[in-house]
C-alpha cells in the first residue's frame, strides 16, 4: 500500500475513533498518519482534538499550532483553539482572545456576521465568567473601534461610548483598590510617612493610568451631552490629581492641560467647582482689582451656598472693594432681588466669617478677609487670615508649580500693614523685612514705601520716614493719606510750622462725606492741634479756646468721636491747664477704652487709681498696656520702652503675695529700664518673699550700686533696700552680715522700731545658730548684744510681742551656755522688765511656777558668783519676759498661742536646768515648773489646736507625770504631721521609759525614715542596743548620732563620750588611736561650756585627757571633781560618794605623776589608799575598790621610785601584785623597776617574777618580750632560745596589734643577732655587709606572716643599707595601716618614712609625728649629706 493510501486510511480510523470517543486510538492513528505525511492538516487537527480530550493541553496546543501553520485561514483549527482554551477555564484568556479575534476575522471574510458576532460575544462572556476584572476590560477592547472586526460588526455590537464606560468603571475601581493596597503596605515600613507614601503611590499609579485617554474617547464618541460633561469632569479631576503628585520639573505640561480645561469650563460656564476654584485661586494678581467681576458673578450664581460666595457677597459691595461702583446684585430667576437691601456691618461680618469657615482652603477668601479685618482694625483676625493666605498660596504653588509672585507680594503687603498696627511695635521687624524684600524687587512700589515709612515713624526715625513717605507721595500725589502721614512725620520731627501748613492744606481737600474721609479728616485735625500744642507751649497758648489746640481737638472729635489721641490731649488739657480733674479723668478713661495704645492716658489713670488705693483697677490698666504691645520697642528702634506698666503689675502682685508673678513683672520692667531703682527693690523683695535669697541678694546689691544716681527724694528711701538686704542675709543664716546691715540702717534711721526689732531678732537667731555650731562664746556675745538692744528698744516702744520674745530667748541662751552664765546682765534685764509694767502681767501660772512680781527681790542680787544662782536668775527673767509677751499679744490669737508655747518651753527648760548636783535636788520646785509647763501648753492648744508642735510639747512635759496623756498628745501631733522626726523620737522615748522596747524601736525607725539626719532617733536606737546588751552596736549608733548632731544637744555628746570611753576600755587597739580620743574629748569640752560641770563629766574629761598625754587638763578637772566630791561627802557621808572620791583621788595622783610632780602624786596616791581602805567599799564596790587601790599602789610605787625611795616603791609594787593577783602588766612594771635598780638580788627577783608570769600567762606578749630582752642583756642563751620559740609562736596570732607585732619583730631580730659569735660592736648595716641567715630568716618570716603590716618591712629595711624596696614597702603598708583602715600610730608612721633616707619622706615623718626624734634625726642626716 502506498503512503498516501495508508494516510487516508489512518485519517478514517482516527475519525472513527474520535466518533467513538476512543481518544487514545485516535491519537495513535493521527500520529501514524503524521509519520507518513508530516504536512497532513487533518491529522494535526485530529491529533490536537484527541490530546485535548486526553487533557494533554500543551501537546494539543502544539498540534493546533502546527495545523494553523499549514492552513491559517481555515476556521476549523481556530475552533479547535477556542475549544482547547475553554476547557482550561481562565488559564489561557490572552490566547483565547487572540484565537477568537482571528476566527472572527476569518468569518468576516466569509461574510458570516452571525457566527462572527457569536464568537466575540462568547469570548467576552467567557472572560467575564472566568477572568479577572482587568482581563474582562481587556476583552471588551475587541468591541472598540480600535479592534480589527469593529467595522464589520458595527451596529451589531454595543456603541463605543458604552463599551468605554464599562472599561472605565472597571479600571477606576481597580486603581482605587491598587492605591489603597499599596498605601496600606508601604506605610508600615520603618521611617515611612503617610503623606509621602500616598504621593509616591499615586504618582506611580496615575502616571501609567490609561483612564485619561479612555475619558477622552468617551467624550469623543458619546452623543449624550450630560455623559460628555460627566467625563469631562472626570478627565479634569484625574489630570488635576496627577498634577498634584508629579515632581516640580514634570508639572508644566500637565499644568497647562489643567489650566486649559479649567478655562474652557469657565468660558462655557460649566458649573464644575474645581474648574472655577482653579480659575479663581490660581490667578496671580497683586491686587484684588485684577480679578474679573463677571467671573465672580458667575461663580456666585453657580455656587450660591459656597463659602467663597458668602465672602464675595459681603466684600464686593463694601467701601474697600475695588468693585463697589460696578457691583450689581444678582437677580434671581423669579425676579426677586433681596440683595438690594444693604447689609449692616454686623450682618456683613457674620456672613463673611461664616463663609471663611466654609472655605478654609481658599487663598482668595483669606486675602479678602485679611483686607476687610484690617480696615475694621481687627488686627488679630486679620493677621490670622493673612498668615493663612500666605500658607495657602505657598501650598498652591507647590501643587501647581506656579510661582504666584504677584499674589504673594499682595498678601505680604497686607500682612505687613497688619503687623505695623498689631501690637505695635512688637512686630515691626517682621513687617519691615517683608516690605524691604518687596522693595528689592520693586523699588517704587507705593504700598511698600508707605509701610516702611510708617515703621520708621513708629521707631522715631522721622527723617528716614519722611524720605520714604515723600517718595510714595511723589508716585501718588492725589493720595491724601500719604501726604497727611508725611506731614505728621515732620511734626513728630519737630518741624511744627511746616507740618501745620501741610496738614491744613490736606484738611481743605478732604470732603468728609464717607466714613473713611471723615476718619482721615478727624486724624488730620488732631494732628493740627498737636502742632499748635507744641508751637506755642506756653500756658496761655495751650489754654486758648478760640484758636488754640483745644479747638482742633474738639473739631477732631466732632468728625470722629472715637479718636483716642484727641481724648488723651484733652485730658492733659483739663488736668494741667483747666484744673478740671473730673473731666480729665473722663477723657483719659475714654482714650484708654478706645485704644490701649494710649500709654500716657493709661499712666495717668493708673496714678489716679493708685493714689486712691484701688489696686484692682491699676492691675487692669497695666495689663491692658502690656497686652497692647506698645511697651517693648522693636529691635533697632530708637523708641524707648515703657516699664511702668510692668512695675505696676509687680507691685499689685507683690501685695497679693503672688511672688512668682511679681518676679516676672519686675524682670520685664528691668529689661526695658535696667537702671530703675524701684523695680530693683521690688524684684529683690519678690525674690526674698519667694524664698530665692541668693537672687534677692544679687538684686539688692544692684540697688546699692544705683544709690549714687538717685535724686534727693528717692535717696530718702534708700535705707529700705539695705533693710531688705539685711533681711535676706538673716534668712540665709548670714547673721554677721545681717547685723552689720541693720546697724548701718540704724545709723541713718535712728530709732526705727521695725529695724531695731529685726536686729534684735537677728542677734537672738545668731546666738541659737552659734550654739548649734558650737561657738558658745559668740552665742553669749550675741545674747548680750540682744539684751542691750532690747533695753534701747524699750525706750521707744514697750508693747511689742517680738521685743519680749527676743528678750526671753536671749535670757534662755544662758541656760544653754552655762559656762558663761555669770555674764548674764540681770540688772539690765530687770530694769526693762519693770518698765511700764502692770504686775498682773506676771500673774500668769504664778501658783504653779512661783515666778511673779515678788521674784524681782531675788533678781536684784547682781553680785553673786554662784553659777547655779545666776542660772536660776536667767531662767526667771526668761519666764517673766514671756509672760509680758502673753500680755502684749492678747488681741491676736495666733501670737498669744505662740507666747503661751514659748512660756511653756521656758518653764520646761527651767525644770531641766535647775537641778542641784547629786542628791541635793529641789524636786518640789522642779515639779512646779513642770506643772506650769503643762498648763502653758494646754492653753496654747486651746488657742490653736491644729498646731502639731503644741501637742508634741505637751507630750514631752507629761511623759513623767501622766504617760497616757503623753502618748495621746504624741499621737495627736503625728495625726497633724506624721513626717516629724522629733515627735516620732519623743514617742519612742516614752515607749522606752515604759519598757516597751519593740514599740520604741518602731518609733525610732519611723523617725529615721522621716529624717535620717535627726540625731536623737539614732540616740534612741543606741539606748535600745544597750538594753539588749549589744554594746558594740550601741557605740556605733551613739557615734553616728554625735556625727550628725549639732552642738546644742548635750545628751548626745554626753552619751557619746561615755560610750566612747567604754569602748576604749574594752578595745585596747582603739585606745591607742588618737582619733578615737579626740572626738569624745572635744564633746566633753563643749559639754563643760554648755552646762555647770557634773563630777562624772569632769572625771571622764580627765581620763580622756590623760590618754592624749595632756595631764594639765586632767589635773584641773580632777581637782575640781575631788573638791566637789569632798564637799558632797562631808554633807551626805554617802558610801557611793566616798568610792567616787577615792577613784578621783587615785586618778589625780596618776595625773601628777605624768607631770613629774612626784611628791603630789605620792601624796594623792596615799590619800586614795586611805580613802579606799574601807571594808564596806570592798564589799559593795569590789571592782572599783580593786582598780582604785591598784592604780594608787602603782602610782605610789613609781612616784617613790623617782623620789629615790626604792624600798617604799618596791613595797607598793608588791602590794599591787598581791591585790592584782599577779597581773602580767603589773609584773612587767615591777620587773622593769627592779632591773633598773641595778643590784643583782633585785634583778634576780625580776627574772623570777617574769618566769613565773610567763608560765602563768604564756600568751602575754609584753612579758615574753621583756624576758627576752633581759635574756639578751644577760647573755642567757637557754632562756633566749625558749623566748625566741615562744615569740615565733605568738607572732602567728591574728589578734596582735601593730605595736605588739613591732615589739616581737625587734626582739627576734636582736635575739638572732646576739646568738651569733661575738663580732666587733658594729651593726650589719653599719658594716655594709650582708645580714646573718638566721636574722634574715626571722625577718622574712615576719614579712610573710603579715605582708600588709609595716613592722616586718621596717626591720627588713634596717638589715640592708642599700636596698630601697623594703623601705618603700614599709611606707606603703604603713599608709594602709593608719586609721580608719588600721590602728598604726603616728610614731610608727614616722619611723617607716625615715627609713627611705629621702628628704621628702623625712619631712613627711616630721609632719606625722613632730614630737618624735626619728624624723628630725633623719632630716639632719640627709641635710649633712
Amino acid at each position: 500500500m502506498s503512503a498516501a493510501k495508508a494516510a487516508r486510511a489512518g485519517l478514517k480510523s482516527a475519525k472513527a475513533a474520535l466518533d467513538t470517543h476512543d481518544y487514545e486510538t485516535a491519537r495513535e492513528e493521527a500520529e501514524k498518519v503524521l509519520s507518513l505525511s508530516p504536512n497532513s492538516y487533518h491529522a494535526q487537527i485530529f491529533l490536537g482534538l484527541a490530546l485535548e480530550k486526553l487533557n494533554r493541553y500543551n501537546e494539543a496546543e502544539k498540534a493546533y499550532n502546527d495545523a494553523a501553520k499549514l492552513k491559517d485561514g481555515d476556521p476549523l483549527v481556530w475552533y479547535g483553539f477556542i475549544s482547547l482554551y475553554e476547557n482550561q477555564a481562565g488559564q489561557k484568556l490572552d490566547d483565547y482572545r487572540h484565537a477568537a479575534l482571528r476566527l472572527a476575522e476569518i468569518l468576516s471574510k466569509e461574510d458570516d456576521k452571525t457566527k462572527c458576532q457569536s464568537v466575540i460575544d462568547k469570548f467576552i462572556k467567557f472572560t467575564k465568567r472566568h477572568g479577572t476584572k482587568l482581563q474582562y476590560a481587556k476583552a471588551l477592547e475587541v468591541e472598540l473601534p480600535t479592534s480589527s472586526i469593529y467595522e464589520y460588526l458595527e451596529g451589531r455590537i454595543p456603541h463605543p461610548a458604552h463599551t468605554y464606560s464599562r472599561i472605565v468603571e472597571i479600571l477606576e475601581a481597580n486603581e482605587r483598590e491598587h492605591i489603597n493596597k499599596e498605601i496600606g503596605e508601604r506605610r508600615t515600613r520603618i521611617g515611612a510617612k503617610f503623606d509621602l507614601v500616598t504621593a509616591e503611590v499615586k504618582r506611580e499609579v496615575l502616571s501609567s493610568s490609561p483612564l485619561e485617554n479612555l475619558y477622552q474617547q468617551i467624550i469623543d464618541w458619546s452623543n449624550d451631552d450630560e455623559q460628555r460633561r460627566q467625563y469631562e469632569e472626570k478627565l479634569f479631576q484625574h489630570a488635576y490629581d496627577s498634577l498634584l503628585v508629579l515632581p516640580q520639573q514634570q508639572k508644566e505640561e500637565k499644568r497647562k492641560q489643567v489650566l486649559d480645561m479649567a478655562q474652557g469650563m469657565v468660558i462655557i460656564k460649566h458649573p464644575f467647582p474645581l474648574a472655577w476654584t482653579i480659575t479663581l485661586e490660581w490667578k496671580d494678581g497683586f491686587s484684588l482689582s485684577e480679578w474679573d467681576l463677571d467671573t465672580f458673578y458667575s461663580y456666585m450664581s453657580f455656587f450660591p451656598n459656597d463659602g467663597l460666595t458668602k465672602v464675595l457677597k459681603g466684600y464686593l459691595p463694601c467701601d474697600i472693594s475695588p468693585f463697589q461702583d460696578q457691583y450689581k446684585p444678582i437677580e434671581k430667576e423669579d425676579g426677586e432681588n433681596n440683595e438690594n437691601i444693604p447689609l449692616s456691618l454686623e450682618d456683613r461680618l457674620l456672613l463673611m466669617t461664616e463663609g471663611l469657615e466654609d472655605s478654609d482652603l481658599s487663598t482668595l477668601a483669606h486675602r479678602i478677609i485679611a483686607e476687610f479685618f484690617l480696615d475694621l482694625e481687627e488686627y488679630t483676625s486679620a493677621l490670622d487670615a493673612a498668615r493663612k493666605a500666605k500658607i495657602l498660596v505657598n501650598k498652591s504653588s507647590k501643587c501647581s508649580g506656579l510661582q504666584f509672585q504677584e499674589s504673594i507680594d499682595g498678601i505680604n503687603i497686607t500682612l505687613g500693614n497688619i503687623l505695623i498696627a498689631y501690637q505695635s511695635p512688637r512686630n515691626h521687624p517682621e513687617a519691615r523685612s517683608i516690605f524691604e524684600e518687596i522693595l528689592d524687587r520693586k523699588p517704587d512700589l507705593t504700598p511698600a514705601l508707605i509701610g516702611v515709612g510708617l515703621i520708621l515713624e513708629e521707631c522715631e526715625d522721622y527723617p528716614s520716614a519722611i524720605s520714604f513717605l515723600s517718595r510714595a507721595a511723589e508716585r501718588d500725589p492725589t493720595n491724601l493719606n500719604i501726604r497727611a502721614e508725611a506731614a505728621w512725620c515732620k511734626a513728630l520731627d519737630g518741624q511744627y510750622e511746616q507740618a501745620l501748613q501741610e496738614l491744613e492744606g490736606c484738611v481743605s481737600e478732604i470732603d468728609g462725606t464717607d466714613r473713611r474721609s471723615k476718619e482721615l479728616k478727624a486724624e488730620v485735625l488732631y494732628r493740627t492741634g498737636y502742632c499748635k500744642w507744641n508751637i506755642n507751649p506756653s500756658k496761655a497758648g495751650r489754654k486758648d479756646r478760640k484758636e488754640g489746640p483745644y479747638v482742633s481737638f474738639i473739631a477732631a472729635l466732632k468728625a470722629n468721636s472715637k479718636l483716642a489721641p484727641a481724648y488723651t490731649y484733652l485730658g492733659i488739657y483739663f488736668a494741667d491747664y483747666a484744673h478740671d480733674k473730673k473731666r480729665a479723668r473722663k477723657c483719659f478713661q475714654q482714650a484708654f477704652d478706645l485704644s490701649p495704645a494710649e500709654v500716657e492716658a493709661a499712666k495717668r489713670l493708673a496714678d489716679m487709681f493708685a493714689n486712691q488705693g484701688d489696686w484692682d483697677l491699676v492691675e487692669i490698666i497695666a495689663q491692658r498696656v502690656v497686652d497692647s504691645g506698645k511697651v517693648r520697642p522693636a529691635p533697632g528702634s530708637k523708641k524707648k520702652g515703657i516699664s511702668w506698666s510692668f512695675a505696676a503689675l509687680g507691685v499689685v502682685q507683690l501685695n497679693r503675695q503672688e511672688f512668682s508673678n511679681s518676679i516676672v513683672s519686675f524682670q520685664s520692667a528691668l529689661k526695658i529700664s535696667p537702671n530703675d531703682y524701684d523695680c530693683w527693690v521690688g524684684l529683690g523683695e519678690s525674690y526674698a518673699n519667694a524664698g530665692r535669697y541668693i537672687a534677692a541678694t544679687k538684686a539688692f546689691n544692684q540697688v546699692l550700686k544705683l544709690e549714687e544716681e538717685l535724686d534727693g527724694r528717692t535717696h530718702e528711701r534708700a535705707w529700705f533696700a539695705r533693710y531688705m538686704l539685711a533681711n535676706v542675709h538673716r534668712e540665709l543664716g548670714e547673721y554677721d552680715k545681717a547685723i552689720a546691715a541693720y546697724t548701718e540702717v540704724l545709723q541713718t534711721r535712728t530709732g526705727e522700731f521695725g529695724v531695731m526689732i529685726s536686729l534684735l531678732q537677728t542677734f537672738v537667731e545668731g546666738a541659737w545658730r552659734n550654739i548649734e555650731l558650737g561657738y558658745f562664746g559668740r552665742a553669749v556675745d550675741n545674747a548680750l548684744q540682744a539684751v542691750d538692744l532690747a533695753v534701747e528698744t524699750g525706750e521707744t516702744r514697750i508693747d511689742s510681742f517680738n521685743l519680749w520674745k527676743a528678750l526671753g530667748d536671749a535670757c534662755t541662751v544662758f541656760s544653754w551656755v552655762q559656762g558663761r552664765v555669770l555674764d548674764f546682765p540681770v540688772g539690765n534685764v530687770c530694769a526693762l522688765l519693770e518698765k511700764n509694767v502692770d504686775t498682773k502681767e506676771f500673774d500668769q501660772v504664778l501658783d504653779q511656777d512661783g515666778i511673779g512680781s515678788s521674784t524681782f527681790e531675788t533678781l536684784r542680787d547682781t553680785n553673786t558668783t554662784d553659777a547655779s544662782f545666776r542660772l536660776e536668775q536667767a531662767l526667771q527673767c526668761a519666764v517673766l519676759s514671756f509672760k509680758r509677751a502673753i500680755f502684749t499679744s492678747q488681741y491676736e490669737s495666733h501670737a498669744q498661742a505662740v507666747a503661751w508655747f514659748n512660756l511653756g518651753c521656758t518653764e520646761h527648760r527651767a525644770h531641766a536646768c535647775l537641778v542641784k548636783t547629786l542628791e541635793g535636788q529641789k524636786k518640789q520646785k522642779r515639779s512646779r515648773f513642770l506643772q506650769a509647763a503643762v498648763r502653758c501648753f494646754k492653753k496654747a492648744i486651746e488657742l490653736e489646736a491644729s498646731n502639731s508642735e503644741f501637742w508634741d510639747a505637751l507630750g514631752v512635759v507629761t511623759t513623767s507625770l501622766n504617760p497616757r496623756v503623753s502618748q495621746n498628745s504624741f499621737v495627736r501631733s503625728l495625726h497633724l504631721n506624721d513626717k516629724s522626726p522629733r515627735v516620732w523620737t519623743n514617742l519612742g522615748t516614752l515607749y522606752l521609759l515604759q519598757n516597751d522596747v519593740e514599740l520604741a524601736n518602731e518609733a525610732f525607725a519611723h523617725a529615721q525614715s522621716a529624717d535620717p539626719d535627726y540625731a536623737h532617733a539614732w540616740l534612741g536606737q543606741g539606748y535600745i542596743a544597750l538594753l539588749v546588751g549589744d554594746f558594740k552596736e550601741a557605740h556605733l549608733l551613739f557615734t553616728h548620732a554625735f556625727e550628725i548632731s549639732d552642738s546644742s544637744s548635750m545628751v548626745v555628746k554626753s552619751q557619746y563620750a561615755l560610750s566612747s570611753f567604754d569602748n576604749l576600755l574594752s578595745d585596747t587597739s582603739a585606745a591607742n588611736s588618737l582619733a578615737n580620743l579626740l572626738s569624745p574629748l572635744f564633746a566633753l569640752h563643749q559639754l563643760h561650756s554648755q552646762t555647770i560641770p557634773l563630777p562624772w563629766h569632769s572625771h571622764l574629761l580627765s581620763l580622756l585627757a590623760e590618754r592624749i598625754f595632756n595631764p594639765t587638763v586632767s589635773i584641773a578637772s580632777l581637782t575640781a571633781t575631788c573638791n566637789t566630791l569632798e564637799t558632797a561627802y562631808e554633807t551626805t557621808e554617802s558610801l557611793t560618794t566616798l568610792t567616787y572620791f577615792a577613784q578621783s583621788t587615785a586618778d589625780l595622783a596618776r595625773a601628777y605623776l605624768a607631770t613629774n610632780d612626784f611628791s603630789s602624786a605620792a601624796e594623792n596616791a596615799e590619800t586614795a589608799l586611805s580613802l579606799s581602805d574601807d571594808p564596806e567599799i570592798k564589799s559593795h564596790y569590789p571592782e572599783a575598790y580593786a582598780k582604785t587601790r591598784l592604780s594608787a599602789h602603782l602610782t605610789a610605787g613609781l612616784a617613790s621610785y623617782y623620789l629615790s625611795n626604792t624600798d617604799t616603791s618596791l613595797s607598793m609594787f608588791r602590794q599591787a601584785l598581791e591585790e592584782s593577783s599577779s597581773s602580767p602588766d603589773v609584773v612587767c612594771l615591777l620587773s622593769q623597776v627592779l632591773w633598773t635598780k641595778g643590784s643583782e638580788p633585785e634583778r634576780a627577783v625580776a627574772r623570777e617574777q617574769l618566769l613565773d608570769c610567763v608560765e602563768k600567762h604564756p600568751e602575754h606578749v609584753r612579758t615574753v618580750a621583756l624576758l627576752g630582752v633581759i635574756a639578751i642583756l644577760d647573755g642567757d642563751t637557754d632562756i633566749l632560745d625558749a623566748v625566741t620559740d615562744d615569740l615565733r609562736s605568738l607572732r602567728t596570732r591574728d589578734d596582735l596589734t601593730s605595736r605588739q607585732q613591732l615589739r616581737i619583730a625587734k626582739v627576734l631580730s636582736v635575739a638572732v643577732t646576739s646568738a651569733q659569735p661575738q663580732q666587733p660592736q658594729q651593726s650589719t648595716q653599719e658594716a655594709g655587709g650582708e645580714p646573718e641567715p638566721e636574722e634574715l630568716s626571722s625577718t622574712t618570716t615576719s614579712v610573710m606572716l603579715s605582708p600588709s603590716q609595716p613592722q616586718g618591712w621596717s626591720v627588713l629595711s634596717s638589715l640592708f643599707s642599700d636596698a630601697v624596696y623594703p623601705a618603700e614597702m614599709a611606707v606603703q603598708t604603713a599608709r594602709r595601716a593608719v586609721p580608719p583602715h588600721g590602728s598604726l600610730g603616728p610614731e610608727e608612721m614616722c619611723k617607716a618614712f625615715v627609713q627611705t633616707e629621702r628628704m621628702a619622706d623625712a619631712q613627711r615623718g616630721i609632719m606625722c609625728a613632730p614630737w618624735a626624734v626619728d624624723g628630725w634625726r633623719e632630716m639632719m642626716v640627709v641635710v649633712e649629706g
